[in-house]
């Protein structure tokens, strides 16, 4: 049977979501908890990849093993048997042909900066010192909604068949100290929010004109565009499927 697991966790202590050699990950913690508590070897496929120190509040996996009686119980016993940075928050029978990451159909990702020096948010949002233009970074973020194409807001070497993207909305908001961008799309590319972040308040301190970020995005090259935001200050926040998929 085929079961879709919700998850959340402080991305600080892993290099990622995906299983990689020589590195702690979070799909690997939750591969070796979850074969443990149910005595067979356990493989969970992701609805994306979050990079080394990124965070999540919401992502999604499917496992498949024989049926779970208690799915309550099992996610009672998960929590207590996994480290304090990762929590489960529900596990849910689904179809057997449900698939995480393919039948998702919108993601969406939030970036934190800081507007003050906070001993508290240090390792989970982007500190910076001077105010940018918050009204002209949010016309900037209405060009993404555009375009389709940001190649030049991907990791150059990367397998992706299309950097095709369907951006649904992208807006900053301004809360108590902070400073929030908000972006959902039906996919995203590899890095792809930190180097917008990074081009946006590039535009927000002066650096790059709205008339330059139209000539990025169409010259898809990834050296025209910012430096990319850095990964302690994104989460990703939301992963919606269609109804369709439970049973």
């Amino acid at each position: 049977m085929r079961y879709f697991i919700e998850i959340a966790y402080n991305g600080t202590d892993y290099f990622g979501w995906q299983i990689q050699p020589n590195a702690i990950t979070v799909q690997e913690v939750l591969e070796d908890k979850l074969s443990t508590l149910l005595k067979t070897k356990i493989k969970v496929t992701g609805a994306g990849r979050t990079d080394a120190g990124v965070h999540a509040k919401q992502l999604f996996a499917h496992f498949d093993c024989d049926e779970i009686e208690q799915t309550t119980e099992l996610q009672f016993r998960l929590n207590s048997f996994l480290p304090k940075d990762i929590a489960i928050s529900k596990i849910i029978e689904v179809k057997e042909d449900a698939h995480a990451r393919f039948d998702a159909v919108e993601r969406e990702y939030e970036y934190i900066v800081s507007l003050k020096k906070d001993p508290f948010s240090e390792r989970l949002a982007y500190q910076i010192h001077n105010m940018p233009d918050v009204e002209l970074m949010n016309k900037a973020a209405k060009v993404l909604l555009d375009y389709k194409d940001f190649q030049c807001f991907s990791r150059s070497k990367t397998d992706v068949k299309t950097y095709h993207c369907t951006i649904k909305k992208a807006y900053w908001k301004e809360e108590k100290d902070q400073l929030i961008f908000i972006i959902s799309a039906d996919r995203f590319l590899r890095n792809m929010v930190r180097a917008i972040v990074g081009t946006l308040l590039d535009i927000g301190y002066g650096k790059t004109s709205i008339e330059k970020f139209h000539e990025i995005i169409k010259n898809k090259d990834r050296s025209k565009a910012g430096a990319s935001a850095p990964a302690h200050g994104l989460y990703l926040t939301k992963v919606q499927y269609p109804e369709t998929i439970k049973n």
